[in-house]
C-alpha cells in the first residue's frame, strides 16, 4: 500500500518562482532517463534535441478564464469572491464562493459596474455554490472585463501581463488553471520544433482546480479524482495512430495532455479515437502507461497527484532523487517554475 507520505519532500519557499521569467523559454530543464536513471541538468531550448523526426509533439490548448469574480451583494453590500469552475448549464455555472457562509441559496450579488448580476440557486459542499448569471452581451467578452487571472494560492506576486498565464497557443476557452508545462513554449520554438520534422499536435482538457489539491486520504488508492472535460479530433487521432505505426514517440507537453491520451488509450484497449467527455483517471504507480511515451512537466506540489503520476511514470525513489538535486540546484518550482523532460 502506498501511503500518501511516500510523495512528501521538503521544498524552502523560496524556490516557488512567484513570477514568469522574461523570456518564456529561457528556464532550465532536467531531463530524467527513467530507464538508466540518469539526470541531465539543461536548459529548455534543447528540448529539441530530444525529439525526433517522425515525432508527435502533443499540446494542451485549453485557455484559462478570467475566472476570478469580486462581488457584492444586493442585500446588504457585503464582499464576495467567487472562482468559476465550469458551465454546467446555460448561465449556471459551477463556482467556488468565499466566504461561503454569507453566500446562501437565493442570495443576489452584482459585480463591477452592474453589467454582471448572479443569482445562488444551489448549495454545494466544500464552499461550492451554483450560481445564475445575468448579463447584457456575450458572456466570455464581460468576463474578460471584470475578472481576474485565478493563480494558485503559492503565488503572492501580482501578474502584470495576464497573457503570461497563458500558452501561446491557448485557443479554447475554459480552465480554472493553466496547463504550466506549456507556458515554456515560444513561437520561434514551436517553428523550430516543427521545421524539424516534429508533428505539433493539440487536444484539449479543461484544467479544473482538484489537480492542484493535495490527497488528503492516508491511503493513495482512496483517492477520488475531480471531473475534467477533454476532447481530441479525428484529424488528431490519426496523426498519433500513424506516429505509433511508424515507431516515433508520442511526447506528452504537461500531466493534462498526457490524462487525456491515456483516458483514450485505455477506453480503446491502446488505440486513439476521436473523442470528448470528462475523465477522472488517476494515474500513479502501478498504472501501466498505453500511449505516452516521454513527457514534459513542471515540478509539482508535494503529496500531489501530479507528483505521483510522474512517479507512476518514472519511479517514485527516482522521482523523489530527482526533486531532491533540483532542490540542491535551485530549480525554479510550480506554475511559473522550470521544467523536467521525462523519457
Amino acid at each position: 500500500m502506498l501511503s500518501t507520505e511516500d510523495f512528501d519532500y521538503k521544498l524552502p519557499e523560496e524556490l516557488i518562482a512567484q513570477t514568469p521569467l522574461s523570456n518564456r523559454s529561457g528556464s532550465k530543464l532536467m531531463i530524467l532517463d527513467s530507464k538508466e536513471k540518469e539526470i541531465v541538468d539543461t536548459q529548455f531550448t534543447d528540448i529539441i534535441k530530444e525529439l525526433s523526426t517522425g515525432d508527435a509533439l502533443v499540446m494542451n490548448n485549453t485557455r484559462v478564464l478570467p475566472a476570478r469574480l469580486y462581488g457584492q451583494k444586493v442585500e446588504t453590500d457585503g464582499h464576495l469572491e467567487l472562482l468559476l469552475l465550469k458551465n454546467v448549464a446555460g448561465d449556471k455555472w459551477e463556482t467556488l464562493v468565499k466566504p461561503a457562509k454569507r453566500a446562501k441559496k437565493g442570495t443576489k450579488v452584482t459585480f463591477g459596474d452592474g453589467r454582471l448580476k448572479g443569482e445562488i440557486v444551489e448549495e454545494l459542499e466544500h464552499g461550492g455554490r451554483i450560481i445564475e448569471f445575468s448579463y447584457e452581451g456575450i458572456f466570455l467578452e464581460v468576463l474578460e472585463s471584470l475578472g481576474e487571472m485565478p493563480l494558485p494560492p503559492y503565488i503572492k506576486e501580482r501578474l502584470k501581463d495576464q497573457e503570461r498565464y497563458q500558452t501561446v497557443y491557448a485557443k479554447e476557452n475554459g480552465s480554472a488553471a493553466a496547463p504550466t508545462a506549456g507556458l515554456h513554449f515560444t513561437n520561434e520554438l514551436l517553428e523550430e520544433i516543427k521545421g524539424k520534422g516534429v508533428k505539433l499536435v493539440f487536444l484539449t482538457l479543461h484544467v479544473g482546480l482538484g489537480t492542484f489539491r493535495p490527497v488528503s486520504v492516508e491511503n493513495v488508492e482512496d483517492h477520488k479524482m475531480h471531473s475534467e472535460f477533454y476532447q481530441l479530433s479525428q484529424e488528431a487521432a490519426e496523426i498519433l495512430n500513424e506516429t505509433r505505426k511508424n515507431g516515433n514517440k508520442i511526447v506528452a507537453v504537461g500531466t493534462t495532455s498526457i490524462r487525456t491520451l491515456e483516458t483514450i488509450g485505455t477506453k480503446y484497449q491502446g488505440e486513439l479515437r476521436a473523442d470528448s467527455g470528462w475523465t477522472d483517471i488517476f494515474i500513479a504507480p502501478g498504472y501501466t502507461f498505453s500511449v505516452v511515451d516521454a513527457f514534459i512537466t513542471n515540478f509539482h506540489l508535494p503529496k500531489s497527484t501530479l507528483i505521483m503520476l510522474v512517479s507512476a511514470f518514472a519511479g517514485r525513489e527516482f522521482v523523489l532523487e530527482a526533486y531532491q538535486h533540483a532542490v540542491n540546484g535551485k530549480y525554479r518550482f510550480f506554475s511559473f517554475g522550470d521544467a523536467m523532460f521525462v523519457k
